[in-house]
Order: structure tokens, then C-alpha cells, then sequence
């Protein structure tokens, strides 16, 4: 999968463990790994969120979204 953007950690918050990418193009940054639902990721109420950004062109058309999901190595 091609990022759309460079995963610069100095983004993240101090937490983040990995990022991924719903449906509709929007990143997001997760303290455990996520679960994936029908239009994107959730944190399952188990540890913190973040939204990085969302001014990126989705990789839906691709299907790609379901692929996203990236461990941040701190």
C-alpha cells in the first residue's frame, strides 16, 4: 500500500501505537490495535484515539482502507 502521507511520529501523540485509515479517507492514531468494522476502525473502548487528519484522498477506491492499519514503532 502507498501512504498518502509521510507517518511522521512528531504528529502523534506520545501514546500512539498504530494508525489506520477509515472509509471516508480520515487517519487516525490508536493506543492498542484496533478493530476493523464495515467502514473503518475502532479502539473497542480499550484505549485512547486520535484524529490525525482527514484532507488526504481516501484509498477506498482501491479497497485499500482494509489495509491500512500500521504499527507505529516508538
Amino acid at each position: 500500500m502507498i501512504l498518502a502521507f509521510k507517518l511522521d511520529k512528531a504528529y502523534f501523540p506520545s501514546w500512539a501505537r498504530w494508525v489506520a485509515q477509515d472509509q471516508n479517507g480520515v487517519w487516525w492514531a490508536y493506543e492498542v490495535e484496533p478493530l476493523q468494522f464495515h467502514k473503518g476502525w475502532y479502539e473497542n473502548e480499550v484505549g485512547r484515539n486520535f484524529r490525525l487528519a482527514n484532507d488526504f484522498k481516501p484509498v477506498v477506491s482501491q479497497g485499500d482502507w482494509k489495509n491500512s492499519l500500521i504499527r507505529v514503532n516508538q
